[in-house]
């Protein structure tokens, strides 16, 4: 009988990053990859020589996040392509101006917006009439006059 032990690889890389007695701990330091897919291959034997094999593809990305509009992933284009591209890290100074990507607004949203003000446009129109039992309101009824007919003193006659 063998000790269970394990051993961890990246990518095809014949050494492994990790080969010791299961249960165990790694700690992978992506700036040594480069930016891209890779793979995380963990080989571990029990007490009987059996082996186990689990393969974990992952994502690198250390440097700049870049942001593409105009070309979406496996579209069909022709003719001229107008795109527009910009790159960004979380070391960068904030600037307002890249705050937000520099991007279309999506049709929904225009849909949902569109939506909204006719709804609105309606709902003005439609509640435009007051219903007669609030028509005397003060809300909604003809407002007070702040004038009072002032009358002549009727001279006294009776003295």
């Amino acid at each position: 009988m063998t000790k269970p032990h394990v051993r961890v690889y990246v990518d095809d890389n014949p050494t492994p990053v990790v080969d010791g007695e299961w249960p165990t701990q790694l700690t992978l330091d992506t700036h040594t990859l480069g930016d891209g897919p890779h793979r995380l291959t963990v080989r571990a034997t029990d007490q009987r020589g059996v082996e186990g094999i689990e393969e974990i593809p992952f994502h690198v990305q250390n440097g700049p996040g870049i942001m593409v509009s105009g070309l979406q992933p496996g579209s069909t284009r022709r003719g001229t392509l107008q795109l527009n591209i910009d790159a960004f890290s979380a070391d960068d100074p904030f600037d307002a101006r890249r705050a937000e990507a520099r991007s279309s607004i999506p049709t929904w949203v225009w849909v949902l917006i569109t939506l909204v003000f006719a709804w609105v446009v309606y709902y003005v129109a439609t509640m435009w009439d007051v219903p007669a039992k609030y028509a005397t309101t003060p809300t909604f009824g003809a407002p007070a006059t702040s004038q009072q007919q002032a009358s002549p003193a009727a001279p006294d006659s009776g003295s």
